[in-house]
């Protein structure tokens, strides 16, 4: 592992990728962001969760699976209309009865209830212009990224917490695929107890086991088989 002020890096095959991801993953754990009851600082909690699904697992594939979470992730979030659950015309149409009652108080001569009404029909039209073009960039943001992004730059993941890409480095060489990993914690001060946490896995660790999925339905299907049993919080992970 290369650690530097941009962050902490690896270069590798696919497995050093997934490694790289559950190490970082257990010292965030280890310095106590992912638990909101027993954290002093529980701002990182939620982002924590999301790196947690992001980051690549040994069952997964750069192409596929990280490309479409990589999508998603940088997907453009809904609006305040969509949070609501209203379509651009139903806005537009809410703007509109608005005015009219902005119109209506100005003949009652109640300027104040006129101005009201007329903040209100702006605060509709603006939100339905919102709610289109986060819409439109929908439409199309899932095919230029997925078709035309990563050709150009890495897959990647950012958030308060952890800013994080991949690229593909060799394909089909002597080596196999090769990757380059290179892993960002946002907060000085937990980057530091990261960077102490990764060195003390390093000196004490003498073989990483990484996580992987395991399929228990073929087991159970056997008669008078147990299923195996899970992980303990510490390791959260079996042998390969």
């Amino acid at each position: 592992m290369e650690e530097s002020i941009s962050g902490f890096k690896v270069r590798g095959d696919w497995g050093d990728v997934v490694e790289h991801g559950e190490r970082i993953t257990r010292a965030l754990r280890d310095a106590g962001v992912h638990d909101p009851d027993g954290a002093d600082d529980t701002r990182f909690v939620d982002a924590f969760e999301e790196w947690e699904e992001w980051r690549p697992k040994a069952h997964e594939t750069l192409d596929t699976d990280v490309s479409e979470k990589t999508a998603d992730q940088a997907s453009v979030e809904e609006g305040k209309g969509e949070k609501a659950g209203k379509e651009p015309d139903e806005d537009i149409k809410t703007a509109g009865e608005k005015l009219s009652e902005s119109y209506e108080r100005l003949e009652d001569d109640d300027a104040e209830g006129a101005v009201g009404n007329w903040r209100e029909s702006i605060d509709y039209v603006a939100r339905a212009a919102d709610s289109a073009s986060r819409k439109a960039l929908r439409r199309v943001e899932d095919t230029v990224y997925q078709n035309v992004m990563t050709q150009l730059a890495p897959y990647y993941f950012d958030n308060e917490l952890i800013s994080a890409n991949i690229q593909q480095s060799t394909r089909n060489g002597d080596n196999g695929e090769q990757f380059v990993f290179e892993v960002n914690v946002n907060d000085d001060v937990l980057k530091d107890d990261v960077s102490d946490l990764l060195a003390e896995y390093e000196d004490e660790v003498d073989r990483w086991h990484v996580g992987v999925e395991k399929d228990t339905d073929a087991a159970e299907a056997i008669e008078g088989a147990e299923p195996p049993p899970e992980p303990d919080d510490d390791s959260r992970s079996t042998t390969n």
